[in-house]
């Protein structure tokens, strides 16, 4: 059974994972026997990362590459790392995000739109431009979008936010119809409400807590690391015949 998510061999890269969710998929794709490239915005965190989880693993399987996800060099130069590195690429997980605007859309001005939609969205493209051909050349690989529950829902506070995760959606799903025929796939994760340092605001007061997971099944916030077994999962030879979807995990948040 445990083969069915044996990583050994692939090589992962993992956008935003200093921290949160990012971090928790990196630490479970490298004891799964992936090495993983380590990405976020500085190149201190990157490395202080990648020693822990090389010391929780027992091998060194995480380096270090910082990237700025609003720039397209940069994150040009992370595949060109990672490719130089390893040789090639064969599984990239797209979690890194920005929501620098909470309030009803009237309110929103136009550069924290456009970098909402640039750092959500169009980064995300650019990365997958980089590292989709040498996956569709060897007709194999996973590209995986860390989406939200935002995405299938409105909200009058992140609608934004909310938007730019629903294009995160199609955008699997077109890559996903694209890529299929070479044997790459693309899928979504979607997460709940998470417990992280992003989520902040709606889990440390512990009313809002409270309110913000009344409408969920489990009434909980989630970890981090159980978003992480997904990841594992879509990058395995267990998620060998799913493309193109929204795998939500929200504590049954979306279902009432």
């Amino acid at each position: 059974m445990g083969s069915l998510f044996d990583l050994t061999g692939q090589v992962a890269v993992v956008t935003g994972s200093s921290r949160g969710i990012g971090k928790a998929i990196a630490h479970r794709m490298a004891e799964h026997g992936a090495s993983v490239v380590i990405s976020s915005r500085k190149q201190d965190a990157c490395e202080e990362v990648a020693a822990e989880l090389n010391a929780a693993v027992g091998r060194d399987a995480c380096v270090a590459k910082a990237a700025n996800i609003s720039s397209k060099e940069a994150l040009q130069e992370l595949a060109a790392f990672a490719l130089g590195r390893f040789g090639k690429v064969t599984a990239l997980v797209c979690n890194a995000a920005s929501n620098p605007y909470f309030g009803p859309m009237a309110g929103i001005a136009d550069e924290q739109f456009v970098k909402i939609l640039m750092n959500n969205v169009v980064s995300n493209h650019w990365l997958i431009q980089a590292l989709a051909p040498q996956m569709l050349a060897r007709g194999e690989g996973s590209v995986t979008i860390v989406s939200s529950i935002g995405g299938l829902k409105a909200s009058t506070m992140i609608g934004a936010y909310n938007i730019s995760k629903a294009a995160d959606l199609q955008l699997a799903r077109n890559l996903s119809a694209e890529y299929g025929p070479q044997g790459v796939r693309v899928n979504c994760i979607c997460p709940g409400l998470i417990k992280t340092d992003f989520a902040k605001a709606l889990w440390e007061n512990p009313d809002i807590l409270k309110q913000a997971t009344a409408g969920s099944s489990l009434k909980r916030i989630g970890e981090p690391d159980e978003i992480a077994g997904m990841a594992v999962f879509l990058a395995s030879k267990a998620g060998a015949f799913t493309t193109g979807q929204a795998m939500v995990i929200d504590g049954g948040a979306t279902i009432v």
